[in-house]
């Protein structure tokens, strides 16, 4: 009989991510200078590496051949991409006008990244284990979080660029382009075509794709935390920002949720469906949001503030999602 391992270890396994997120923040305060700006490590050439490689890897890692299969129904590809790049976007706008009353001294940097929060992808992997878990339309779900990455890689730069000029925080946008083409799109697309000869190999190590991809992101969340604590970023706010970051996060998640869940209903959409489309429209990438937020921002001592909301989003919604998969699979939820 296999021993078991100790609930330390198994709580350690199942939330590894989360707590190298912590880890890398506390690097970042604890031993700023290798990470930071002229640091031994060249943070800013290893971080264009990466996030070359890490859409290089999603590009490689992405299975059409099931994605297909998910392809025919339009109704409900309709509904999430409206969300994901239509209704969340608008969202936060609203909430953005709506912060210099109930939150006068909030950082342009929150407002920036809250705005950024609202117009990144799906997720891929979790949509669908949560679609998969509550009994939903899996096959829908896989469709729309790999489309919504797809186009986000394009579609998300435009819409910072568009959300920041309404907010009156925009910046020069076109020199931006061809970096983000040469260090998204192209290393995506070669992905895609050498997916073609190795997918048997890299799906028997998916686990370990997996975690090269998430080593990455910890290590551009760690170097812009060393810059801001360089830059003194953090003298000027206190733990009372993390605080009002989270609450605003909160709020944001709240809302969405209603609205999908509320749409869902209105439309009539049946039981699988109507589960695809909730896990897949409230959801937002950490994994695309990071890199994307270097190119699109630069890698400042703001960042880390820019950061801030999508790193309090990604665990919040894992948590409430998972509740909720679990007690839809139990009670036959959700319409």
């Amino acid at each position: 009989m296999a021993r078991k391992s100790p609930p330390i270890i198994h709580v350690i396994r199942s939330n590894g991510f989360l707590l190298g997120l912590l880890l890398a923040v506390a690097m970042g305060f604890l031993l700023p200078g290798p990470g930071a700006r002229g640091g031994v490590l060249h943070a800013d050439v290893l971080n264009n590496f990466g996030i070359a490689l890490i859409m290089f890897l999603q590009g490689l890692s992405l299975a059409f051949e099931k994605v297909r299969s998910g392809a025919g129904n339009w109704r409900l590809h309709a509904i999430i991409q409206s969300f994901t790049f239509v209704v969340f976007p608008l969202v936060g706008l609203l909430l953005d006008a709506a912060l210099p009353f109930v939150w006068p001294g909030a950082p342009p940097a929150i407002r920036q990244g809250l705005l950024y929060l609202c117009v990144l992808p799906s997720t891929v992997s979790t949509s669908v284990v949560l679609t998969a878990a509550a009994g939903g339309n899996t096959a829908g779900a896989l469709f729309n979080a790999a489309f919504s990455n797809i186009i986000g890689v394009a579609l998300t730069p435009v819409l910072v660029q568009l959300l920041m000029q309404k907010s009156g925080s925009s910046a020069p946008f076109a020199p931006l382009l061809l970096k983000i083409m040469l260090l998204t799109l192209a290393p995506f697309a070669v992905g895609m075509v050498l997916r073609n000869f190795v997918k048997a190999w890299v799906d028997a190590r998916k686990i370990w794709v997996a975690r090269l991809s998430n080593a990455v992101i910890l290590f551009i969340v760690y170097s812009a935390f060393c810059d801001s604590v360089n830059d003194r970023v953090w003298e000027s706010h206190g733990l009372a920002l993390t605080a009002q970051v989270l609450l605003l996060v909160m709020v944001l998640f709240g809302i969405m949720s209603l609205l999908v869940i509320a749409a869902n209903r209105l439309l009539r959409l049946n039981r699988e469906d109507a589960i695809a489309s909730y896990f897949c429209s409230v959801k937002k990438t950490l994994a695309m949001g990071v890199p994307l937020a270097v190119l699109l921002f630069g890698h400042g001592a703001d960042l880390p503030l820019i950061l801030l909301p999508i790193m309090f989003y990604h665990p919040l919604q894992l948590f409430a999602n998972g509740l909720l998969a679990n007690r839809w699979a139990r009670e036959g939820g959700l319409v």
